[in-house]
């Protein structure tokens, strides 16, 4: 029989959001692998948990190293328990090289549902939330940062970002020149913590904001692009139009009714054009 590895989300700052079988797993896991091994000591100790099998550590550095070595223990029969500093593992955190060894291997997966920064900066940013993709962190260079911003920019869904608080006015700030000044956004700062903060406003605004210095763990949320509004044509462009239509079988009359739902015009618009150019032309 093999071994179950198990995703623990972990609070992400206020110890009392921990999840009710976090302190059972803890317990009870043959191995718990651990983002930062200090920071699972606090969090032990803060629930009053005592870990029950061999603690390792599962980090950015030995993440590739380290996988082996666990889906042997997850082979061997063990469970595994995966947790990181906050949040759900494998959510710009370690864990998805585990999780994809694991189900390669045919290993059971499952998972301790917990507090999401994502999900709760979401849900206070007051921006729409019935459509949203989460982006991570955006590159620290300036140049690769604009071109992977430039490549959502039309994206119409809400976007999410993290960001380090010592980035974050440049990035505000490229945001606000990608995708536009006036875009609505919000700034969310040490969620759950004593000092938590949501700045809301425009872009350039929470830009110059941050400029004066923010501190703590940033998630910024970015209204997705507006909707296009119906085309602009000209009165030669409606004709043109309308002429291939005709060319193509339809009849006068349905396709002046077809160029006016694309261009979002009445029909007595296209009609107008179609009849002066007749006179134009006649």
């Amino acid at each position: 029989m093999t071994g179950t590895l198990v995703l623990a989300g972990t609070p992400i700052g206020d110890v009392a959001d921990a999840p009710p079988r976090l302190s059972k797993e803890l317990a009870e896991a043959d191995v718990i692998a651990a983002e930062d091994t200090r920071r699972l000591r606090r969090l032990t100790q803060a629930l009053g948990v005592t870990p029950g099998g061999r603690v390792v550590s599962y980090f950015e550095g030995n993440e590739s190293a380290r996988t082996p070595e666990l889906v042997e223990a997850l082979r061997g029969g063990d469970r595994v328990l995966l947790v990181t500093d906050a949040g759900m593992p494998s959510v710009s955190d370690p864990g998805y090289r585990l999780v994809a060894a694991a189900v390669e291997h045919d290993i059971k997966v499952t998972a301790v549902p917990g507090p999401s920064a994502v999900l709760t900066a979401l849900a206070l940013s007051g921006l729409p939330v019935d459509r949203f993709c989460f982006e991570g962190f955006l590159p620290r260079k300036g140049g690769e940062r604009l071109s992977r911003l430039r490549e959502v920019a039309e994206e119409r869904r809400t976007l999410v970002y993290f960001e380090a608080p010592h980035r974050l006015d440049d990035t505000l700030a490229a945001m606000a020149e990608v995708f536009g000044a006036d875009r609505r956004a919000a700034v969310c700062r040490e969620l759950t913590k004593t000092y938590e903060e949501v700045k809301r406003g425009p872009l350039a605004d929470l830009a110059a904001w941050a400029a004066e210095g923010v501190r703590g763990e940033i998630t910024v949320v970015v209204e997705g692009a507006p909707e296009s509004g119906p085309e602009e044509l000209d009165a030669e462009e409606l004709v043109r139009r309308v002429r291939i239509r005709e060319e193509a079988g339809e009849r006068r009359k349905e396709a002046i009714a077809a160029v006016a739902v694309e261009a979002g015009l009445p029909k007595r618009v296209v009609f107008d054009a179609v009849v002066a150019s007749k006179r134009t032309t006649g």
